[in-house]
């Protein structure tokens, strides 16, 4: 949909003229509510250190691109080539790089939080390795399906509650499903808030 010429959304037609359009933006568009609560809950709880980036996005080719960062219709080609799969050098080594860099930077007392899914090895698979006890994921995440996750995330967000971190390491990732979500309506300001790639806690 959003390569096609004749698409007349206003984000079809920003990346048709290589408008300034950030890469959360797209994959909050490709991914609806799940990263859409993903990029509003790091936007809203991240400490990053040193002025680096406080939210990171795990891409098929090119490792960890801050969220903020400007891409266009080649980019999202290059994407399409190659699946997120621990086995593909294609996707694994610019990960492994990118995180080794983030593990130095942050130095030995800074976490990491990884928000994507926790019960694969696609990432988990690759980040364990490099930072061990200091990549962590919120415990409820635990039982829950993407569309969930996101919509726990953008209520947590939007409600400035910062959910528990454990361990990846040695964590039971997988479990009984939680009760489902109570139906949850959103005011125009916070859905506009939600959908702000540009605030970096």
């Amino acid at each position: 949909m959003i390569m096609n010429e004749r698409a007349q959304f206003d984000l079809a037609r920003r990346m048709r003229k290589a408008d300034d359009v950030t890469l959360g933006e797209v994959f909050s568009f490709l991914s609806g509510l799940y990263f859409r609560g993903k990029l509003a809950y790091a936007n809203a709880f991240a400490r990053p250190d040193r002025g680096g980036p406080g939210a990171l996005v795990i891409t098929p080719t090119r490792g960890l691109i801050d969220a903020s960062t400007p891409i266009g219709l080649d980019d999202l080609r290059e994407f399409a080539e190659v699946d997120i799969n621990e086995d593909d050098p294609r996707y694994r080594m610019p990960l492994e790089r990118d995180a080794r860099k983030l593990a130095k930077a942050l130095g030995p007392d800074g976490d990491v939080v990884l928000l994507g899914s926790v019960a694969s090895g696609k990432y988990v698979g690759v980040l364990l390795e490099i930072f061990g006890q200091r990549l962590r994921f919120p415990a409820d995440f635990v039982g829950r399906g993407d569309m969930s996750r996101g919509g726990l995330l953008l209520r947590c967000a939007t409600d400035n509650c910062e959910l528990e971190y454990i361990a990846v390491a040695g964590a039971a990732r997988k479990g009984k499903r939680p009760p489902k979500l109570a139906p949850r309506r959103y005011t125009a300001s916070s859905r506009a808030k939600s959908r702000d790639p540009g605030t970096t806690a």
